[in-house]
């Protein structure tokens, strides 16, 4: 049976190699030139003397690059504004096919000098970095922010393919700023002393989100006295007011439970025998609950025409809970979790304030979700 195994795994990896070791005449049949010059390079790189591949390698070049060369004219003839980029990408797959060949000692006595074409692709993709920088400028002439969005990945573009030409990095940062939505976040106000830290410390939890906020790089956040510092004229006003909470309700409820339990030792005869027989308890269990909770409105107004654009509102709730019991009997009749529930004595609840920050917590959840949801394809 190992012999047998072995004989299988043999087979399986010969599959394999085999496979892997592809002339690319397959890939020739079905039109891919491309990848059957590059499988037959990979084959006479191992194989030097592969027949099949030698002819594969003579005939997939050849028609690779007609192939490429045909791509290149009709592209020239078209009006596309981003024709160069196709160029630009043919003689860069005409010049690839040629660096495989050249590291392919075999292969240079089928393909002695594949074609490159250095120049005409730095000419393709200088063009086609000017033809990005012109559309570039015609979308930021357009004055909209979308506009201004899409100027800004043309000069992005125009950069990469053709870096330092002309302004199209200062015409970048231009389209950027012209995209830019800045939001002013308001802060929230609440009104009671008692819970003014609370508040505080949930107000800072809204600015560290937005001051850390990356997701779409067109929204810019600012608290009012960073707006004011700045002298930003902002695009959106985003306000955050409690439009009422409640802290402290408080509610106790007690059940009573009639406990009894049979074959409990309870005494001894004159004769030391064992007395069974029933006990009973009365037990009382208290329950209380402090209930708190808010809900915050979120309105987004557009400075300009003061519409609101988006409002939302977010509840949060927050049940703080103990629980004791006592009972009157005898306390056989208790099984050990109610005996030991009895001996828990009732604990002060949590102040206000910790009360008030219990609840905001599902709601800046809820907040920063909502934010994100809105801005990040802003």
């Amino acid at each position: 049976m190992k012999n047998i195994s072995r004989l299988r795994y043999f087979i399986y990896l010969s599959f394999i190699i085999i496979g892997g070791c592809t002339t690319g005449k397959k890939a020739l049949q079905k039109g891919d030139y491309d990848a059957s010059v590059s499988k037959a390079v990979s084959r006479l790189q191992n194989s030097p003397k592969n027949s099949e591949a030698l002819q594969v390698l003579s005939t997939a070049y050849n028609l690779a690059l007609q192939d490429h060369l045909r791509k290149i004219d009709e592209a020239k003839a078209t009006s596309d504004k981003y024709k160069w980029e196709t160029i630009m990408y043919n003689y860069q797959k005409i010049n690839q096919l040629s660096d495989e060949i050249n590291g392919c000692p075999a292969c240079l006595v089928i393909v002695p000098n594949p074609s490159k074409y250095i120049s005409e692709l730095a000419e393709s993709r200088l063009n086609a970095g000017i033809a990005r920088y012109n559309s570039g400028i015609t979308l930021l002439h357009l004055n909209s922010r979308q506009s201004a969005k899409n100027a800004y990945y043309e000069f992005e573009k125009a950069q990469n393919l053709a870096p330092g030409y002309k302004d199209a990095e200062a015409k970048m940062e231009d389209a950027y700023w012209a995209a830019v939505t800045r939001v002013v976040v308001q802060p929230i106000y609440v009104n009671s002393g008692l819970y003014k830290l609370s508040g505080d410390y949930f107000q800072q939890q809204i600015d560290q989100f937005i001051g850390n906020y990356s997701r779409n790089k067109f929204v810019i956040f600012y608290s009012e006295q960073q707006a004011a510092n700045q002298k930003i004229v902002p695009d959106q006003v985003l306000s955050l007011n409690f439009d009422d909470f409640v802290v402290g309700q408080t509610y106790v409820k007690e059940r009573v439970e009639k406990l009894k339990r049979d074959s409990v030792l309870i005494g001894e005869t004159r004769d030391r025998k064992p007395i069974y027989g029933t006990v009973k308890a009365s037990l009382s269990i208290f329950e209380k609950s402090i209930s708190s909770s808010g809900l915050l409105d979120m309105t987004i107004t557009d400075w300009q025409s003061k519409k609101v654009v988006r409002q939302q509102k977010f509840p949060g709730t927050y049940v703080w809970r103990d629980s004791w019991a006592s009972y009157n009997g005898d306390d056989r009749a208790l099984n050990k979790q109610q005996l030991a529930m009895t001996r828990r004595k009732e604990i002060l609840p949590p102040p206000p304030s910790a009360l008030f920050l219990e609840f905001t917590k599902p709601i800046y959840n809820q907040l920063v979700d909502d934010i994100s949801y809105y801005y990040n394809n802003y």
